[in-house]
């Protein structure tokens, strides 16, 4: 039976397209929450301050610490608030960046954070997902604290990117052009995540990528399809978050991470989990830690939120509050011996 053109063009476009909905434009949500200048100041000093820690000029150590991901948005400020407030003790050691995480990577499938599902019960409700996590952001900014995201989609940014102050391209996703063509363009410090076999390669070859300039296809801030010309992101680093085979922390991979570094002509500053070993102290710019108002992880009912345990994560098991305090007090100890330790090496010179 001979096919009709309209029953034709059903068979080549949209074939497995259930739906489409309109997505509202960045701009038109940052006029609805538009940025504060207390909030614009936070974000700007939170990105001066990490450019100086990764360019050698402030040796305080960067520390990404909070929710593996965000799902509740009154716990989220609650640990902001009591964030904050450990921050301004710890200032002179620590630049303390909360980590608000609104995209999640599934390997296969699952919740895939809370602009994607705000309701997390599979209704997909991204235009309220996306007003509900700038919303955050700008109230976690106005405490006078700076955020870091994942930038899981390269179209999310738009609409949150001019309140994070560091950012992150995970391990699922450094190896992607277009991510390293968006961390270009990125106005913010960026790190890349080594693969999720271990390899840092991946992740040094991003950097190098992303700190050219690129010319490519996005979206711009009126909603409408674009053609991006950037002039690259200086300040990318490497994120050490172990692998398949397990952690790469120890003093023997950042030493290693380092002279992958070198050899590419990049920095070498690398984001990890210890400064101990006096031979690689130096390399360490940051530290990132997954912390939450309650220790552990829980799953999400097949009905939706009701019933779920307020400040417990429900992507990685986190450790707690009462935890992270005594964790960034040893961070802070480890800044001061290693402030120490170049003290001394300048004596013996």
């Amino acid at each position: 039976m001979a096919l009709t053109f309209k029953d034709a063009l059903s068979r080549l476009e949209n074939s497995r397209v259930k739906s489409t909905r309109p997505l509202i434009p960045p701009q038109i949500l940052q006029e609805d929450l538009p940025l504060t200048l207390s909030a614009a100041q936070t974000v700007l000093q939170g990105r001066l301050a990490v450019e100086r820690v990764l360019r050698g000029d402030d040796d305080r150590l960067v520390v990404v610490v909070g929710p593996c991901s965000v799902h509740n948005v009154e716990a989220a400020i609650e640990y902001a608030k009591l964030l904050k407030e450990y921050a301004d003790t710890a200032k002179d050691d620590l630049l303390i960046v909360m980590r608000v995480y609104f995209e999640k990577p599934r390997t296969t499938v699952g919740w895939k954070g809370l602009i994607n599902d705000p309701e997390l019960n599979g209704s997909f409700q991204i235009n309220k997902g996306l007003r509900i996590a700038r919303t955050l952001l700008l109230d976690i900014a106005k405490l006078g604290l700076p955020a870091g995201c994942e930038f899981l989609d390269t179209i999310t940014p738009q609409y949150t990117a001019d309140l994070v102050s560091w950012g992150a391209i995970g391990a699922r996703t450094t190896e992607s052009q277009v991510h390293r063509e968006l961390t270009s363009a990125l106005s913010m410090p960026t790190g890349f995540k080594n693969s999720t076999d271990g390899s840092i390669g991946v992740a040094v070859d991003a950097c190098r990528a992303a700190r050219s300039g690129h010319v490519f296809l996005s979206v711009g801030k009126e909603g409408l399809s674009s053609i991006v010309e950037t002039t690259g992101n200086p300040d990318v680093h490497v994120i050490l978050r172990g692998g398949a085979q397990g952690p790469n922390y120890a003093a023997e991979y950042v030493r290693d991470a380092g002279q992958k570094l070198a050899k590419a002509g990049l920095p070498q500053k690398i984001m990890a989990r210890q400064l101990e070993s006096e031979d690689t102290a130096n390399i360490i710019m940051g530290v990132m830690l997954e912390s939450n108002l309650v220790e552990g992880r829980q799953d999400i009912p097949n009905s939706g939120p009701a019933g779920l345990k307020y400040g417990l994560s429900v992507t990685d098991a986190c450790i707690s509050w009462e935890t992270t305090v005594p964790v960034l007090d040893r961070l802070r100890e480890g800044v001061r011996a290693r402030r120490e330790g170049v003290k001394n090496r300048a004596k013996n010179e």
